[in-house]
Order: structure tokens, then sequence, then C-alpha cells
């Protein structure tokens, strides 16, 4: 890793450089106005927006909230990539008030309980957004809010003042609400440049990744801005490699943040992307196959990062400093104090729970209005991120959630490295591996593999072909074949509907 004072976020010696009055807005409307902000591709002209375009867009909106809204309050954000996205958010964090990013592909049902939940009065939103809302916020539209005036002023807030409120995508029960104070994105600059092999002048963010989600907002948008890194705002209404090449083409694209189900669809569509000249991915690990594929697709190696909603942006490779290691996601970003604990709390060499020490600047405050739930997130002084782990040297192997390892016949498997194994197999499009109740084994492996258009292959063709790369031990027992596997709204599969699918067989 280079030296920490070349690292943003960071004092030399690798503290935390975070003033006692922070306002994120001011941190990502610092650069010079003329500065390119935001490259929108939403409508058909290619627009560029400077910096200080994007601050007059947000002083518009903050006139418009002062008299509606108090600091504190929580503001819904109903919107996709564009520059009103970027605006709507740093004019609620101007004015002290807490932003709720919402995803424009949820139905009723999820609106609502995050809207009824963070108690979000107000949403800003577009037409589109206005109609979905129904009843359950009343909705401000962003091109009608404005009102002219004087510039407003920021807030008096420190780091530890709440100011936006984040939905986890619930792969591990129902979502929670994870309020992050102004340092918060401060504690993600480190790892956002370091996952790209260190941002710099001449870069230009973009990821397929909706600004919903802390992967898009956190892990692109806003540190790009903080940066002074041109950022790309493009609406898809559905991933797709051509999309995709389209985009970065259009947009002038050269550091992309993928999550790995984008990267599986272009591997499965045989996109090649010269160009580039960082690829960063996070979400779920890859593998040796999917890195190898990189190197050919991109011309350069994939960046894999580790982190989550309620602390994120932790561990990181960084391909221009350090080999990276297959099954490896990097090693821990400065500033971040990450650790494999065991069961009384203490750092072990052994397999145990990934854990990062209180003090991170990317950590939540809380869980919104769920104190139970923020004590037993923690161990002491550290934060367990519910993945279990272990060291190799100074790099981190990903093992799994700690719902999803696998005991079978006394040993315990991690389903990412068979996952990983089948999509080497020529015909394996996507895959997801769980643990089947098995009254000899504890647990089978059973695998449910989603194939390539107009591909063929066998349950016995897949068993084999995990027996001689991996061990026998770990090849999955039974095979089942899906039109398509279960997945978030970020793209993520959703093991635990599959662990049910599989306790339901056992039942029937």
């Amino acid at each position: 890793m280079r030296p920490a004072e070349v690292i943003p976020g960071l004092l030399p010696g690798g503290s935390w450089d975070i003033p006692a009055k922070l306002n994120m807005a001011h941190q990502c409307l610092s650069q010079p106005g003329d500065r390119v902000a935001i490259i929108d591709l939403t409508s058909a002209c290619r627009t560029e927006i400077t910096f200080g375009e994007l601050e007059q867009m947000t002083d518009q909106l903050a006139r418009g909230l002062l008299h509606r809204v108090c600091p504190g309050d929580r503001v819904g954000v109903l919107l996709s990539q564009s520059q009103w996205c970027a605006a709507a958010h740093l004019a609620i964090w101007k004015i002290g008030a807490i932003s709720v990013p919402l995803f424009k592909l949820f139905k009723h049902d999820a609106l609502a309980s995050r809207i009824g939940d963070s108690g979000a009065g107000y949403v800003l939103t577009d037409v589109d957004g206005a109609a979905m809302l129904n009843d359950l916020a009343v909705p401000l539209l962003v091109t009608e809010l404005g009102q002219d005036g004087p510039a407003v002023a920021y807030a008096e807030t420190g780091p530890e003042d709440p100011a936006v409120l984040i939905y986890t995508s619930g792969t591990t029960g129902s979502p929670k609400g994870a309020l992050h104070g102004h340092r918060v994105l401060t504690g993600h600059l480190p790892g956002v440049s370091i996952s790209h092999n260190h941002l710099r002048n001449g870069d230009c963010l973009w990821t397929p990744a909706d600004w919903a989600w802390i992967g898009g907002l956190f892990d692109v948008l806003m540190p790009g801005l903080a940066l002074g890194i041109p950022v790309v705002a493009a609406r898809l209404d559905k991933f797709t490699p051509e999309s995709c090449v389209d985009v970065i083409h259009r947009g002038g694209a050269r550091n992309v943040f993928f999550p790995p189900t984008a990267l599986r669809m272009l591997k499965a569509a045989d996109i090649s992307i010269p160009g580039l000249r960082s690829v960063a991915s996070g979400g779920e690990p890859l593998g040796a196959e999917m890195l190898a594929w990189g190197e050919q697709a991109f011309g350069l190696t994939i960046n894999e990062f580790y982190g989550q909603t309620e602390c994120n942006m932790v561990v990181s490779s960084c391909a221009e400093d350090f080999p990276v290691e297959p099954g490896c996601i990097g090693k821990p970003v400065p500033g971040h104090e990450v650790a494999v604990i065991d069961a009384a709390g203490a750092p072990t060499d052994a397999e145990g729970d990934v854990a990062v020490r209180r003090g991170s600047a990317s950590m939540l405050l809380e869980y919104w209005n769920r104190p139970e739930e923020t004590a037993l997130k923690f161990r002491g002084d550290w934060l367990i991120t519910g993945d279990r782990g272990v060291w190799e040297g100074d790099y981190l192997r990903f093992v799994g959630r700690e719902d999803d390892v696998i005991t079978s016949a006394g040993y315990r498997i991690g389903p990412a490295e068979i996952e990983d194994c089948l999509l080497t197999h020529p015909a394996v499009a996507t895959v997801g591996v769980v643990g089947k109740p098995d009254p000899l084994r504890t647990e089978i492996v059973k695998a449910y593999v989603v194939l390539k258009p107009g591909a063929e292959t066998s349950e016995v063709e897949l068993q084999n072909w995990v027996k001689v790369r991996l061990a026998q031990y770990s090849y999955p027992r039974e095979v089942a074949f899906l039109e398509e596997l279960p997945m978030t709204v970020t793209g993520k599969v959703i093991r635990k509907d599959l662990k049910a699918r599989a306790i339901a067989e056992v039942l029937e």
C-alpha cells in the first residue's frame, strides 16, 4: 500500500482527517466551479454539469426545503442516477436534514416499509416517482421545487451528526436502517481511491449500481464529487452488456465499479471493454476464473473490495500496489482496523468472524430505532460483520456469511469457492450453493444452477467438474437446474431463499 500521506481522507501516519465541523454537502461542492462534476447521459444529449451548476441546483432545492424541513428530519430521495439525484442528497445534507435513499424499482410494500420506518414526511422525486408514492409521503418534484434567492448557508453539523439513513438490501433478514453521520463520506475515500488503483486527474467514474444503495451513492457518486473526479450518470432501465458498453463509450468512463452480477453477464456475453484504467467489484467474492477473465476482457486486474451498508470499504485489493490473490478480497484499507475474531472477541489466525474496530469513519452510528439490534452488532469494541473469514498472511480470505457456511461430515465449506468453480464450466451462467439438511452428514452441498442460453450439461458432469478441481468432500451431491436465481434488487443471490427451498425439499 502507498504511504498514508497520499491517501484521501487520512493524515500522515494513517489517522482520520475529520474536522470538528463537517457537512458532506460542503465536502462534495468544494471543487472549482468550472470543473466538471457529473456527465449526465439520462437524456438523449450528453450534458456536463459543473460544480458551480450543481451547487446552484443544490441551493434551489435547499431553499424549497427550508420552510418544510427541520434539521434531523428524514427526507426521502426517490430518483435514479441523474444530476438531480445528486443535488437532492446534497440539499438535504446542506440544511442539516437526513436523506433516505429509495430505489425506483421498489414496489409499494418496500417503499411503505422504509418510508414508514424512517418517518420521512417528504420525498424528493420526479413525476414517475410521485405516482409510485400514493399517500405514503408528500412528493416534492425536484424540477418544480427550485426557488431563486441567495446562497443557502451550510448547517453547523459535525462528523457524528446524522446525515443519511440507508436501508440494507435484506439478504439476511428484514431491511434495517443504517444511520450514518457526516463522517461516512470521509470513511469511504481511502478505500474507493485504492480500489481504483488510486484515483487521479483524468479519471472518470461510473457504476451500473443504482445510487439508491451504498454501493452507488458512497462507492462512486459522493467520493467522486469530493475528490473532483467526474461521475457518469446513466439511467439504465435494465442492465445489458450492450447498454453498458454504450455508457462507458459515451460517458468516457475510465474507472468502473461492477457488481459481480454485472461481471457475470458481461462474461456470459463474451464482452471485452478496452481502455479502462480500473475495474472494482464488491458485494460478493470473485474467484480465480472471474479474475482471469477480467484480465482478458479489460486488460487489467479487477480489484475486489469488501464492506457492508453498516461499515463499508474496509478491505480492498489494489493491483497497482500489490499482487491480487484469487480467493482473497484484499488487505485492510488504511484507517480501518480489521480483524478475524473468535467467539470471545479475541483476534485469531484461525477461521472466525470478520470484524472492524470502533473508530472506523464509515461505521454506522446505529440502526434506526433498533437499539437491541445495534447492541447485537458489536462484540466489545468490534463491529461484527456477520461474515466468516481467515487470514492468509495479510490478505483476508472470505469464507462466507455465518449463515451460509455449510457443515458437512465434519468439514466447514464456504459456498463461494464451489460457486466460482462451477462458473468455470462453459455451460453455467450463474449458480447459488447452499447446505441442504442431511441425517448422515448434517448437511450436503446443493447447487442451484442457471445455464447459458442453449447450453446443456448434467448433474454428474458438474459434480465431476468440482471433484477434480476442488475436493471430494466439497462437490455438490445434488444439482438442480433453474430458470433464474432469487436475487436482491442489488443483484446478490438470496441464499436464504435457496436454503428455504432446500429445506422444503427435505420436508416433502
